[in-house]
């Protein structure tokens, strides 16, 4: 093989590869949003894949054809997008098997011309220049490839290909062990580690070498291969030849034919040539016996061209082979197959019919029609042919003998001129029928109405088993026994629910047992608390009326008394009072923010903002914004008079621009002319003159300092580039009375109107808009309307169980009768109060298990809503069967929440069906009743089962805009640190994709990345046409308009990309793909050290400002090591002397309280003033507590540079809860196997979170995150199935095959 050198490292690459498929993941491939994930399949593997079927016989192209096509369907029926790749080099693997050299032509022309399926062809190897620029541009998310070849040196070429590949940083799937359901396409990916790279990487040379040495092997075999059917001529001499074959058959058919017949024609005119040129040996067929078989194969050809398939299908089975003759000829005549099929493509302007091109070859067809006249025939089978077959055979060898007159072959008839056989005479020459009776097929007789009424008219032409039928009983198990009681204990039968653990008997009165219940309850209250900062809310049944206040003479007798006037009137000097204390209190917070944003403006207006978010007047917060403004303006003139003369810091002009956003959006009522020429004053200064005219035109500026002040932007493009977070939204107007926290938008109201309306909904909104909102409205209906109603809540993971559980014992409570509780949960580890409860929370199959319960029918009556959150697993690997048969079954409304389905149209399609059922079903019950004249009875029923008013009617409700803006970076590591790139989304997108899909919905575009898009298409196309109408300034949305909104932002974004999509249909798409090339960061170095430089990467972020940060992995065991090399290097890189923190001056700040409560304190005598000698004695205490606090959590021990610790959230937690919070969460976990672990991490302010964790650990890295005492917290993708966790970043620390398009959306 060329350089026995390359031995060695032949048999290296495979054992990596070899070691590295026990490892290789079996997931779905294919998942919701797959039109994302386009992926490439290798040609070759296909067929090898296809060519390994058990079912498949060589010789049958069709079935093969049919068996690559059931392979392709499978990927397209579940959304795939994938391109088939052929490399030319892939072709010398099959050398020594002609036979399926023009079986590979022929599926590439199949795929080619009769499919859409995109084929490419053009790239000469795996290792090409040309293929690794594809895998740049395109970027598939995995790669088909089989793990074995037809021959050693074929799976050598599969082995260079999985390893470039991965290489290139592109998941491999193995061809073979695909399975498929209803949802999804499920195999077996290897991906591209680190390890994987680095041997790619490393060895890039000796795979040259080995590839080139490897190639250079085979084409020395082509030489042999040939040889024994060819003799001396060459490759090129053979070429040559088809191509003169098939040139002469265009003359003789000008107007065009089908392929069947043409390559019929051509091999064997090409065949019979060559076999007249060569020598013929005593071990070969003689000339005669050629001729004959071109004959035999030209009826084979006619008997295609008109037996239908079920004809062919009833042919008989000959396990009879060829003769050793006759193989070597077929053998030759498949390479001149193979050389006219090659040829093919030169001829592009002949009318060439490739329909067929699938059905060329029929082995057993064949072998049929040589056995019938060898063995079975004495006459000429010309005579009972048919009239279409027998001139379609004549034609055929007619043109046949045309092409080869050069030498004579003789008439089409008689079809044998000799006696020899061309297949073995064998003692079972056809494949033998079992003579056994065959069992009978067809469906059990029953009746049903249900299947009566589904099937219909079917029913009458499936076949149907008699009763008598033997078979019948053999199909039937044995007898259950149906009793619901044990025969010997008489007690009643367990089920699943009964088997799952519970802690105690939740209708025990034991004095024990409620108190453990009641910690229970406050546990879980503590947890909701500390993950929400929300009140609990008291719900009063609606039937509960109180009671009605004294009224008539007694009343007003009782109100006239002097106690009672005396009472009045004290009551009016207290809120006298506390209204002045607020007042005053109001007066001094302004001044203190007044006073900040002089010394620092930056943090001046973070407490200006925080003070707008808790005020409440109007007018009050008008006259805030005017002093922000003030403040602004003056701190900018101030700055440009020094520092800014250099280099100006817009992000004062920021703060600027956002005052005079507020103040001209939301008060426009109270703003009067001064405030105007004020706001018009500051306009002129940023050099916003139009902006500033059109608001007041009377403005006289001093044009010699406009240079001075101006920040040299437009203002549309400076509003775009420097404000796009700060951009307003449409405002909410007008508050709903039935929502108290916040004013809800359009689509938060049509999901109040679904609940108020007992409708179902399918819910599709982003992460953190708001939709969860809708549950908790559903869940305090049905809790006001009675104390019998349930809401069911049903989570995806039983870890999301407890959250949603403490969060609703958080926000409601309510007095219950005996023996029922507000909340509780069932999971197949545990359950509580689970059937005694109004709400409840749990998982799908612990569900069914109610739903199906024959017991259980009594509390399923009891059940008015079901919300199911996070919907989108019902296309997920596991578990999905039960949330589609939940979906089917429930009679009750329902909620359906996700904010990623990749298709809620449909979806809303099929649950409106499913509800339409129901609806037919209920009306038929209801009519029922009524025939039977139990109309009492049936209204009873209605009442009982809550259908009276239930709504049958399906809304979907859509949120398509993200409350917040997400920017993408690219971590990678270049000279020893890390760096981060911004990831344009349209980077991410091809031209191909942009051409037949278009942009992703989901695909958005910050206000900067709009502005990126602009430039760099003004810069790609010079003469763009439209670069003066979509130009920020010119934009007709943006021009003269002072507050640009968030949707003329995103009107600006459809309209470009509108335009880039035009520029690929008028034929520009060099120019797309420059601009999408230009979009990209520039190239990135490797990230393999990524491990050790994580510590780096997250300080890294914290000098950005951009903790807290959730670090994404997806290896349980890596999401610890990770957290703990974090702390370690901030152990490491802590100096003995550090500097004082934060946390130290707030001690030192109150250490100078202490001084003067202690010198306050010898002034004052217990006997003269004793409540303020109390006073002084327990805020001595008090702050005592503080410092022995801190002091106990060892944060005074760390200085503030080496822990992520928000001590500024730490400070206010102490002060607001005295630690309790803190304390009891560090209680909870003291004695857990990773206690003290995640202890020592929180000091540092880092955590981490696994699905392995107990869930009091876990609990305690949520409530501390949510605090803002741990900031940096790794974790598994279980973390993002929960409530909202705020965060500044997300980072994605691993890669993982599940980190596919649905799942990134879903953590994002």
């Amino acid at each position: 093989m060329g350089s026995k050198d390359h031995a060695v490292f032949f048999r290296e690459m495979t054992q990596l590869i070899l070691n590295e498929m026990p490892k290789a993941g079996y997931s779905s491939i294919l998942n919701d949003f797959v039109e994302s994930n386009f992926f490439v399949i290798d040609g070759d593997s296909l067929l090898v894949t296809c060519l390994g079927v058990k079912s498949f016989k060589w010789g049958q192209n069709l079935h093969f054809f049919y068996l690559v096509e059931c392979y392709l369907v499978d990927l397209m029926s579940n959304g795939g997008q994938f391109a088939i790749v052929f490399f030319k080099d892939a072709e010398y693997a099959y050398f020594d098997f002609p036979e399926l050299l023009s079986l590979r032509i022929a599926l590439i022309l199949h795929l080619q011309h009769n499919t859409n399926i995109d084929v490419q062809t053009e790239f000469s190897g795996c290792l090409s220049q040309d293929w690794k620029l594809f895998l740049e541009q395109h970027y598939p998310y995995f790669l088909i490839v089989s793990e074995e070849g037809l021959s050693d040196l074929q799976t050598y070429l599969f082995n260079f290909l999985i390893i470039h590949s991965w290489g290139m940083k592109v998941n491999v799937v193995l061809s073979s062990g695909h399975e498929s359901d209803t949802f999804r396409l499920y195999a077996h990916t290897m991906e591209s580690t680190d390890r994987n790279q680095t041997f790619s990487k490393e060895n890039e040379t000796v795979i040259q070498s080995a590839y080139k040495s490897l190639i250079q092997h085979l084409e020395e075999r082509r030489v042999l291969a040939l040889a024994p059917h060819f003799e001396h001529l060459k490759w090129n001499d053979i070429m040559e030849e088809a191509y003169q074959t098939l040139f002469l058959l265009q003359h003789l058919w000008s107007e065009g034919s089908d392929i069947q017949r043409v390559l019929c024609v051509t091999s064997c005119s090409l065949s019979l040539r060559m076999y007249h040129r060569v020598s013929v040996h005593s071990n070969c067929l003689s000339l005669k016996e050629v001729e004959d078989f071109c004959r035999l194969r030209c009826l084979c050809v006619a008997f295609q061209l008109h037996l239908p398939l079920s004809q062919r299908a009833c042919s008989r089975v000959m396990t009879c082979s060829w003769i050793r003759n006759s193989d070597s000829f077929l053998k030759m005549n498949k390479w001149c197959e193979h050389f006219i099929l090659s040829n093919l493509n030169v001829f592009g302007c002949w009318n060439l019919n490739l329909n067929h091109v699938s059905d060329l070859y029929d082995e057993q067809l064949l072998k049929n029609i040589a056995f019938y006249y060898e063995f079975e025939s004495t006459q000429e089978p010309h005579l009972t042919l048919g009239d279409s077959i027998r001139r379609d055979y004549e034609h055929l060898w007619n043109v046949v003998s045309h092409m080869v007159k050069e030498f004579n072959v003789g008439k089409s008839f008689p079809l044998r001129t000799t006696r020899s056989h061309f297949l073995r005479q064998e003692k079972s020459v056809i494949q033998e029928i079992s003579l056994e009776k065959m069992p009978s097929v067809g469906f059990i007789p029953m009746t049903s109405a249900v299947i009566d009424e589904f099937v219909g008219d079917m029913m009458k032409d499936l076949p149907i088993l008699k009763s008598d039928d033997l078979v019948v009983p053999s199909l039937f198990k044995q007898k259950t026994s149906d009793e619901l009681l044990h025969w010997h204990a008489q007690r009643l039968l367990s089920d699943d629910y009964d088997r799952i653990k519970c802690h105690v008997d939740e209708q025990s009165r034991d004095p024990h047992v409620l108190d453990f219940l009641e910690k229970i309850q406050d546990c879980q209250q503590f947890y909701g608390k500390s993950l929400e900062s929300i009140s609990t809310k008291v719900i009063v049944t609606q039937t509960t009326r109180p009671k009605e206040a004294s009224s008539g003479a007694s009343g007003e007798i009782l109100q006239n008394t002097k106690p009672h006037q005396i009472t009045k009137k004290n009551k009016k000097k207290s809120f006298l009072k506390e209204d002045q204390n607020k007042a005053q209190q109001k007066d001094d917070l302004l001044f203190s923010i007044e006073e900040e944003m002089k010394k620092n403006l930056h943090s001046g207006i973070r407490k200006l903002e925080d003070y707008l978010t808790s005020c409440a007047s109007n007018s009050v917060k008008f006259g805030v914004e005017m002093l922000g403004l003030i403040a602004c303006f003056k701190a900018w003139k101030e700055h440009c008079r020094g520092e800014g003369k250099i280099s100006k810091d817009l992000s004062i002009a920021v703060q600027m621009m956002k005052r005079i956003h507020s103040l001209l959006e939301r008060y426009p009522e109270i703003l009067e002319a001064e405030h105007h020429q004020y706001i018009a004053k500051c306009l002129k200064y940023l050099g916003f003159n139009d902006l500033a005219n059109s608001l007041d035109p009377t403005l006289i500026g001093d044009d010699k300092n406009k240079k001075k002040y101006s920040i040299d932007i437009g203002p549309a493009r400076f509003q775009l580039q420097y404000m796009g977070h700060y951009l307003i939204r449409d405002e909410r107007k007008g508050r709903d009375p039935r929502v108290q926290d916040f004013i809800p938008n359009a689509w938060q109201r049509e999901l109040l109107d679904v609940v108020d309306k007992n409708e179902s909904a399918v819910i599709v909104a982003p992460t953190s808009s708001g939709k969860t909102y809708a549950s908790y409205y559903c869940m305090e209906k049905v809790l006001r309307e009675s104390d019998v109603g349930v809401v069911v809540y049903v989570a995806p993971a039983k870890s999301l169980v407890g959250q949603v559980a403490a969060t609703v014992a958080n926000r409601f409570t309510k007095t219950l009768p005996a023996g029922r509780t507000l909340c509780g949960a069932f999971t197949r580890d545990y359950r509580h109060n689970a059937l005694n409860c109004q709400v409840l929370i749990t998982v799908p199959e612990c569900f069914e298990i109610l739903l199906l319960a024959p017991h259980r029918q009594k509390w399923v009556e009891r059940i008015r809503y079901v919300i199911f959150d996070e919907v989108h697993y019902l296309g997920r690997e596991v578990g999905a069967k039960f949330w589609e048969l939940l979906l089917v079954i429930i009679r009750c409304p329902f909620l359906v929440l996700s904010a990623t389905i990749n298709n809620p149209n449909l979806l809303t399609k099929w649950l409106q069906s499913v509800k339409q059922y129901w609806k037919q079903a209920d009306k038929i019950m209801e009519e029922k009743f009524i025939s039977e004249k139990q109309a009492d009875k049936c209204l009873n029923f209605l009442q009982d089962n809550s259908y009276k008013n239930q709504s049958y009617e399906i809304r979907l409700v859509l949120c398509g805009e993200r409350h917040n803006d997400l920017e993408k970076h690219i971590c990678s590591v270049k000279h020893d640190d890390v760096y981060f790139d911004h990831f344009h989304p349209c980077a991410a997108l091809t031209t191909d994709i942009i051409e037949k899909y278009g942009f992703p919905p989901d695909l958005t575009l910050t206000p900067q990345e709009s502005i990126q898009l602009y430039d760099t298409m003004a810069q790609v196309w010079e003469t763009w046409p439209r670069a003066q109408e979509l130009c920020p300034e010119e934009f007709i949305l943006f021009k003269n308009k002072i507050v640009i909104k968030k949707l003329d932002a995103r009107k600006y974004e459809e309209n470009l990309k509108a335009e880039l999509t035009n520029w690929i249909k008028n034929g520009q798409v060099k120019k797309v793909k420059t601009v999408l090339k230009n979009l990209s960061p520039d190239s990135l170095s490797s990230s393999k050290d990524m491990v050790k430089m994580f510590p780096l990467l997250v300080e890294k972020l914290r000098q950005m400002d951009k903790l807290p940060a959730i670090f994404f992995l997806f290896q349980n065991g890596d999401v610890g090591k990770r957290a703990g090399s974090v702390c370690t290097f901030l152990e490491k890189t802590e100096t003995k002397s550090h500097p004082h923190t934060e946390c130290h001056s707030y001690v030192f700040a109150i250490d100078e309280v202490l001084e003067k409560v202690r010198k306050t304190q010898k002034r004052i005598s217990n006997k003269k003033n004793p409540k303020k000698a109390e006073k002084l004695r327990r805020k001595q205490m008090y702050i005592a507590e503080y410092i022995n606090f801190l002091e106990n959590l060892k944060i005074l021990e760390i200085s503030e540079d080496r822990t992520y610790a928000d001590f500024k959230a730490l400070h206010a937690e102490i002060t607001r809860n005295k630690g309790s919070t803190l304390d009891r969460v560090l209680k909870r976990v003291r004695l857990t196997r990773h206690g003290k672990e995640l202890e020592a991490l929180a000091q540092r302010g880092i955590g981490y979170h696994h699905s392995g964790m107990y869930f009091k650990e876990k609990e305690f890295v949520e409530i501390l995150f949510v605090k803002g005492l741990i900031r940096v917290v790794t974790a598994t993708e279980t973390f993002a199935l929960g409530i909202h966790m705020p965060c500044k970043s997300v980072v994605f620390a691993q890669d993982s095959v599940y980190l596919d398009a649905l799942n990134y959306r879903q953590i994002m």
